[in-house]
């Protein structure tokens, strides 16, 4: 007896590498439903197999999605149900499946999550970064200007960063995280979660860049890294750096741009910064 429901759109994680740690639950829902949406319907043809489960697959991916999502609606409109999976692990990060699952929200079809495997959690749990709080930015832009851009960005960001990135292009992409971030940020890379040559290296970004760029074998397989946020800047801001930098700015800008500005680039108050500027102005005639 069946205890998959019919209309129902089933978002299910599937194995990293390891087909123990897919659930009884995912066994059980991807056996029952009348068809399974799938990035790469040959991978998820043999897992399937593998399993000894015979059910009809489509294609979904970036590319023609908006074309199979009437489809997947249809059908479902029929009474049938669907289950969405990605090549490995919880769909939709950094995979496709957010205009299907949107379609289904707005057509009043309920999506149920089968959670399980996700390769970024997998990293977090086992690299030694904090993880009470933690950004997960996905993939970098391909070109190093765009990515250095990017990074630039989310340098000033307190939180552990997660990122994926494709073997070929691990080693630039370490490169300019240490250009921006500084050789001492601690990171750390999660390489092939729980397949055979699974390795997960915590060191400071120069010494992790320099042990990709000397071993072959850490620039092949699915990549992780995780980035240290960066450390907190003083809360005081009336610290005798702040207030020098604080003078600088006033010998060119007025009370009000110098807060702002030293707000931007250090992540302190503008409030506070406004006050101590204008302790600073009445203190220095001449001051704008």
């Amino acid at each position: 007896m069946s205890n998959t429901e019919k209309g129902v759109f089933y978002v299910v994680a599937t194995p990293l590498g390891n087909r123990e740690d897919l659930s009884q639950r995912a066994r059980r829902v991807l056996s029952e439903v009348g068809l399974v949406a799938a990035e790469d319907t040959r991978h998820t043809g043999r897992l399937l197999s593998g399993l000894g489960i015979q059910c009809p697959l489509r294609s979904l991916h970036e590319h023609n999605e908006p074309r199979v999502v009437e489809e997947v609606l249809g059908y479902m409109a029929q009474g049938g149900s669907v289950a969405l999976v990605s090549d490995a692990g919880t769909p939709l990060i950094s995979d496709p499946g957010y205009q299907v699952v949107k379609a289904c929200h707005e057509a009043g079809i309920r999506v149920v999550p089968v959670p399980g495997p996700c390769a970024a959690i997998a990293a977090l749990s086992a690299g030694g970064l904090p993880t009470d709080s933690f950004r997960f930015c996905g993939f970098l832009p391909r070109g190093g200007a765009a990515r250095r851009e990017r990074l630039q960005v989310l340098g000033q960001e307190r939180v552990t960063l997660v990122f994926y990135e494709a073997p070929h292009r691990i080693e630039p992409m370490l490169a300019d995280l240490v250009a921006v971030f500084g050789a001492r940020r601690l990171a750390v890379l999660a390489r092939e979660l729980t397949k055979v040559h699974e390795t997960v290296i915590r060191a400071p970004l120069g010494v992790l860049l320099d042990r990709v760029s000397g071993d072959p074998e850490q620039r092949l397989g699915e990549m992780v890294v995780l980035v240290e946020g960066a450390p907190a800047p003083e809360d005081a801001a009336d610290s005798p750096e702040t207030d020098r930098q604080l003078r600088v700015l006033l010998e060119y800008l007025s009370v009000k741009q110098a807060a702002a500005a030293l707000a931007r680039l250090t992540g302190l108050k503008k409030n506070a910064l406004y006050r101590r500027a204008l302790e600073l102005q009445s203190e220095t005639p001449g001051a704008q």
